[in-house]
């Protein structure tokens, strides 16, 4: 490899989502891009999510407006590089009267546009087909699209190389990072500006930065459960995602929630349970998830949190629970400070982070950002 093979217009480092997203974008403003990861391919938080770009339930404001941006993007992105979007929109599950109740009220501002809240009978009524319990009510959002992470992340990464001559580094670790150099496992390399996109790497690159913007990991686990004999048409949440997702906490109704969940689903809270429920190609259901903060991620799953898991799974869908017929733990960026944050280290630096598990549903807006006040 000569001096030339060594420099780009752009530096990326990280190929998770976040960091695709940063490629994509620099390779839209005509830029070279260079992408280094000391993985073969994305192993991370990026993969081991639902593939569901969320946009009903963020923070409102800008966060809420950026989850808008990236679903455009993704499903222009989708199909140029041929990825199914394998369903589409939200129903959001209003169990009790406490949940129906936050539910008016997030139908009463700008975030409620163009969803519709169905009383529980008339919901179960158009969708008769699966086999559903009792509801107050439920929120149907058709702003979301669901696609499978574990292929579309090797599929976006195929496109960029194919596309727009994206380079790839992998097997590659990134020891130092001054000004536009990039000092690796396999020699130097140059560019104009570098991304760094760690995802839940705390020590490796700038972690005093990390360390101030009080970052931590949060670990989760989720489950494939076998397919059932109904189609999902949308995505289904539960009560107890009103109280994880930030477009709700400022609601009224909310505190009555968070009551009324403390008292009959203390368990579920201490673990930070919530339901999410989506379907895949083959018909099987990515279900979960769990949340326990701290420095490092817990390898090893819980047969508790699992079950806790299952049942809420099982206050939504009436029947026999499908088989489990695959496990795993996930981990992410975590802070309670920000959603999302980018810093400048140094001035050819870019440390750009999303702290709330929302990178699948953020990033593509998040990249576009970042890139473009890069090179203003």
């Amino acid at each position: 490899m000569n001096a030339s093979d060594h420099s780009s217009d752009v530096i990326v480092v990280g190929m998770g989502i976040i960091g695709l997203a940063h490629a994509l974008a620099a390779a839209k403003l005509g830029k070279s891009v260079r992408i280094i990861d000391r993985q073969p391919h994305s192993v991370g938080a990026s993969v081991r999510n639902f593939g569901f770009v969320t946009i009903t339930g963020q923070e409102r404001g800008d966060f809420w407006s950026l989850a808008l941006r990236a679903r455009d993007i993704w499903t222009d992105v989708a199909e140029a590089a041929q990825i199914p979007i394998l369903h589409r929109g939200l129903a959001m599950v209003a169990r009790r009267q406490e949940a129906s109740a936050v539910l008016e009220a997030f139908m009463a501002t700008e975030m409620g546009e163009g969803c519709e809240l169905l009383t529980g009978e008339a919901f179960k009524k158009s969708h008769s087909s699966i086999d559903l319990n009792r509801f107050e009510s439920v929120l149907v959002s058709p702003h979301e699209v669901r696609v499978e992470p574990r292929t579309a992340l090797s599929a976006i990464a195929s496109w960029l190389k194919c596309v727009f001559g994206v380079r790839f580094e992998t097997l590659t670790s990134v020891h130092a990072i001054e000004g536009g150099k990039v000092t690796t496992s396999r020699g130097v390399f140059q560019s104009e500006i570098v991304f760094v996109c760690p995802g839940d790497d705390l020590s490796t690159l700038y972690p005093d930065v990390m360390a101030q913007r009080g970052v931590t990991r949060c670990t989760l686990q989720m489950l494939r459960l076998a397919a059932p004999i109904y189609k999902l048409p949308h995505a289904f949440m539960s009560d107890l995602g009103l109280l994880r997702y930030r477009g709700y906490s400022q609601l009224p109704g909310i505190e009555a929630l968070a009551a009324k969940l403390q008292a009959e689903q203390s368990a579920h809270l201490a673990a930070g349970i919530h339901l999410i429920a989506v379907q895949s190609g083959d018909g099987s259901l990515v279900v979960g998830d769990s949340h326990v903060y701290g420095q490092a991620e817990n390898p090893f799953a819980t047969i508790d949190f699992e079950n806790l898991i299952l049942d809420e799974f099982a206050s939504v869908f009436a029947g026999k629970v499908p088989s489990v017929i695959e496990r795993w733990v996930g981990t992410y960026a975590s802070s309670p400070d920000q959603q999302w944050f980018v810093e400048t280290p140094e001035p050819e630096v870019r440390l750009s982070v999303v702290t709330s598990g929302a990178g699948m549903s953020t990033a593509f807006a998040i990249g576009e950002r970042v890139v473009r006040d890069a090179f203003q």
